[in-house]
């Protein structure tokens, strides 16, 4: 094959039109997390939302400010876990895993938001997912109500 200078610059041409995307599939999507300053399980959490990829930013907040924030966002009391993160305008309750979050933002459901309420063993953050508990991520539903997004067996 011969190289010609049309090929050539459509070759560039191309590479060209193509940078734009190959920066936005690169983007690490930002996510803002409120928690306690003193919960381990909470910074276990986000290490492993940093080596997933996310863009992490956090807040402290304590006690009636971080339940007050949750009750504001749509986050029903019963769905409650000990961190609150805010993505792409979902929340983020618990130890949601990463797959998880990276569905429901493809997905983009009309919902607040995914929750693992309590603090399951072997959740991400939780202990070792070789020790796992079984538990569910549930889509919270504009009207506050509950649904099953994910199960996770016992391992």
């Amino acid at each position: 094959m011969t190289l010609t200078r049309r090929s050539l610059l459509a070759t560039f041409a191309g590479f060209a039109a193509a940078a734009p995307f190959a920066a936005w599939a690169e983007a690490k999507p930002p996510i803002h997390v409120m928690k306690d300053p003193n919960c381990g399980c909470c910074t276990a959490w986000i290490d492993i939302l940093e080596k997933e990829g996310f863009a992490v930013t956090t807040e402290n907040s304590l006690g009636t400010l971080l339940i007050r924030y949750k009750q504001d966002s749509g986050i029903p009391q019963n769905m409650a876990s000990c961190h609150t993160a805010k993505i792409e305008g979902y929340m983020i309750e618990g130890h949601v895993p990463p797959a998880d979050i990276r569905k429901l933002l493809a997905e983009r459901p009309d919902a607040v938001g995914l929750a693992v309420p309590g603090m399951p063993y072997g959740s991400p953050g939780m202990g070792p997912e070789s020790e796992r508990e079984a538990y569910d991520v549930f889509l919270i539903t504009r009207g506050g109500k509950a649904e099953v997004f994910t199960s996770y067996a016992a391992a």
